[in-house]
This record gives C-alpha cells, sequence and structure tokens, in this order.
C-alpha cells in the first residue's frame, strides 16, 4: 500500500507531501492523528531561517506573534524517539524532519522542513542533534522555497505571517 500524502494549503501557496508511514510508523501516525484531527490548521511557520529549515506546528502559533510561538506541543504530549536501522532517511532538502527540545523522547507535534542538506540532524550521525525524517516533499517544493525566503525578525519569525490554513491528508 502506497503511503499516505499531506497537502499543506498555506498563504503562500500549497505543497505536497509523502508521509513515511512504511519507515517511520510511530511518527508518521502522530503527524497523520494530528494532522486529520485538524490541530495544525490555522497555524503559522514560527521559525524560519534561509538556508536552513522552516518550522511548524506549535499550537501557540495560532497566534503569530505570541511570544509562546515555538514552545508548546499536541494535547497528547511526547512521542518516543524512533530510530529504525531500516529507515536511516538523511536530512536532505525538502524532508521533514521531527522537532524536539534536546532530551530524548521529547518530539511532539512541531517538526522542521529542511531547505538544504542536514546531515549532522541525523539520527544516526555522530553528535548531540536527533531529529528523524519521516516525510518528504514531492509537490510545490517552489513554495517551501518561497517560505523559506520570507523576511524574518526577531526569533527567526517571519515578518508577514505565514499561514497554514489547512491540512489535508490523502490515503
Amino acid at each position: 500500500m502506497p503511503n499516505p500524502t499531506a497537502l499543506f494549503e498555506t498563504s503562500l501557496g500549497s505543497f505536497r507531501v509523502e508521509i513515511f508511514e512504511d519507515k517511520m510508523p510511530i511518527t508518521a501516525k502522530n503527524f497523520l492523528d494530528l494532522a486529520t484531527g485538524g490541530f495544525y490548521d490555522g497555524l503559522h511557520f514560527h521559525r524560519v531561517i534561509k538556508g536552513f529549515m522552516c518550522q511548524f506546528g506549535c499550537p501557540h502559533s495560532k497566534d503569530p506573534n505570541s511570544p509562546r510561538a515555538g514552545t508548546g506541543g499536541p494535547p497528547h504530549g511526547t512521542i518516543p524517539d524512533e530510530h529504525p536501522e531500516n529507515a536511516k532517511l538523511s536530512n536532505e532538502p525538502g524532508t521533514l524532519s521531527m522537532a524536539n527540545t534536546g532530551r530524548p523522547n521529547s518530539g511532539g507535534s512541531q517538526f522542521f522542513l529542511n531547505t538544504v542538506h542536514n546531515a549532522y540532524l541525523d539520527w544516526f550521525s555522530p553528535g548531540p542533534s536527533k531529529h528523524p525524517v519521516f516525510g518528504r516533499v514531492i509537490e510545490g517544493m517552489d513554495v517551501v522555497k518561497k517560505i523559506e525566503s520570507t523576511p524574518t525578525g526577531a526569533g527567526d519569525r517571519p515578518i508577514t505571517p505565514v499561514q497554514v490554513s489547512r491540512i489535508t491528508v490523502q490515503r
């Protein structure tokens, strides 16, 4: 059975991602449950760094100017880290990767879209950063690049908010 896809409808256009349910079942299920439940609808990208990534998924980002944007997670709490040997997926351009606090088992609703190859963030790379990849942009990378190019202010927050109005999952 093919992996599900998720269509992100943003204020700058739409993009579609494949969610790696076959390789990253825990992280994929977490994302899919949140997306199909409407958790992400109306949230804003709260951190954008050109030449690095675009971060999304904090419930406090419903208000794009909230000082708490980037600090929250899902109502059900965190998920276990997922590091399967058969899924050594690198943080390449266009991949979705689980954000965390730096502590084990601290991933939740926040994730980031890599816009360059951030191999040092791979869960299997040496060093403290461990961010498992659970999806990849399959359409609309030009929209992701528009988001990445958004002018930012303090805290790498977009000056003009970039909202995801809806995420629609297709199985």
